[in-house]
């Protein structure tokens, strides 16, 4: 009896103890600041093309305070990928046009990832690896014709080394590939670029890695002030919208219309593809100031524009014509970047200044109780990798990077004493 009575006790303590480890973490869980959650569909581009931009480590507190865990890199640089190590922020790392011809070959794709890449896993998350930005629509056709091999060694590599279920291969397309857009309906690629653009798409439904468009209604606007309402390109949802006639859908803004125009062209294009392929929005953003002539370039519209953005995402919505597919974009960008090339506007998309402050009030923002998984069977970044089950905590409860790993820990050190 005395040890049978001593391992009840025992038993009584261990359960106590688990259930005040239980507790902690639930307590933690469900603190109250705002904080990213990889929950969230929303994702920023993080550009550094300035010589007055802080440190990396500088973005990870203005991430947590927009709420954002996913970002998009157009660089390999190594110390911002250390920046990121041990934040569960979701990266894409872009491979530099002037790689491509290199890691076009097989020996160059697993060199240049076992330099680039994997000596940063599985610390840093990367999912992805973006190929080139906006290679179809310039002018060089080496970089061109290096674009689908490119994609092709790279993913190669990734399988050879057990990580193409873990990061996808994809590249950023201009919406210059399409030769027509309006009616989405009638969207269509560039005749000249089919022969490019149905074996990329090939290559896509294979790997089960997502499309992505550089999609900004501000250069439709500004090319068209006259033809296109302000409000529509704003993403206003007081706007009452504009229809398509051949399909009967109904399109409030012009971002989701850009989308569909591009899912449109991918059918007409290659009808195979179009049944497993998802479209992404690598780019999308409104700069804050201009030139005399951009006369849109005005820290108003900039701040409707990344607002109805944010909602827009968070409210989990598909475009008209894949309603149950939610939206997934990355926001352009974190920092105004002093040394970008062009006009003006090119070095105004930035939400924040290089000394970290605002450059306009936002009018939304994301907020946890909006990040409410569902409708996509892509759990994660894609169809092939998953983001973890944490994640998928119920809408209300709200989590830090601190606060996990306080949690974490708590709950591994009473289940130890236990």
């Amino acid at each position: 009896m005395p040890l049978r009575d001593g391992c009840r006790r025992q038993l009584q303590r261990a359960r106590g103890l688990c259930l005040a480890a239980a507790l902690c973490v639930l307590a933690l869980a469900l603190v109250s600041d705002a904080s990213p959650t990889p929950v969230s569909l929303l994702g920023i581009n993080y550009g550094r093309v300035g010589n007055n931009l802080p440190p990396p480590q500088a973005a990870l507190p203005l991430l947590q305070g927009l709420g954002i865990a996913r970002v998009r890199l157009y660089d390999p640089e190594p110390g911002v990928l250390r920046a990121f190590a041990k934040t569960g922020i979701e990266l894409y790392v872009g491979v530099p046009d002037q790689c491509l011809a290199a890691v076009a070959e097989p020996a160059g794709a697993t060199s240049w990832l076992k330099d680039s890449i994997l000596r940063y896993l599985p610390d840093t998350k990367i999912v992805a690896l973006t190929v080139g930005n906006e290679v179809l629509t310039g002018n060089d056709t080496a970089l061109t014709r290096n674009l689908l091999p490119a994609m092709e060694s790279l993913h190669g590599a990734l399988a050879a080394a057990n990580l193409d279920k873990q990061i996808a291969v994809t590249t950023a397309h201009n919406l210059g590939v399409l030769g027509t857009s309006y009616p989405p309906s009638a969207g269509a690629f560039r005749k000249d670029l089919l022969q490019y653009l149905c074996p990329i798409l090939d290559f896509h439904a294979k790997t089960g890695s997502p499309f992505l468009v550089n999609a900004y209604p501000y250069f439709a606007y500004s090319d068209d002030p006259k033809g296109i309402h302000l409000d529509y390109a704003l993403l206003e949802p007081s706007n009452p919208g504009v229809p398509d006639a051949n399909t009967g859908l109904h399109y409030p803004n012009l971002l989701v219309a850009q989308v569909d125009a591009a899912y449109h062209a991918i059918s007409a294009a290659n009808s195979a593809a179009a049944r497993v392929v998802e479209i992404r929005i690598s780019e999308t953003g409104w700069p804050s100031a201009g030139d005399a002539n951009e006369k849109a370039a005005t820290p108003e519209s900039a701040a409707r524009y990344n607002s109805n953005v944010m909602r827009l995402v968070a409210e989990w919505k598909g475009t008209p014509l894949k309603p149950n597919v939610p939206l997934r974009v990355y926001v352009f960008a974190l920092f105004n970047e002093n040394m970008k090339p062009g006009p003006a506007s090119e070095r105004n998309y930035g939400l924040f200044k290089p000394d970290s402050t605002p450059v306009y009030p936002l009018t939304y923002k994301p907020a946890h109780g909006d990040f409410t998984p569902g409708g996509n069977s892509t759990g994660g970044d894609n169809d092939y990798y998953d983001i973890s089950a944490a994640s998928r905590e119920p809408t209300g409860r709200r989590w830090t990077w601190a606060q996990a790993a306080v949690a974490g820990g708590a709950a591994a050190a009473l289940m130890v004493a236990a």
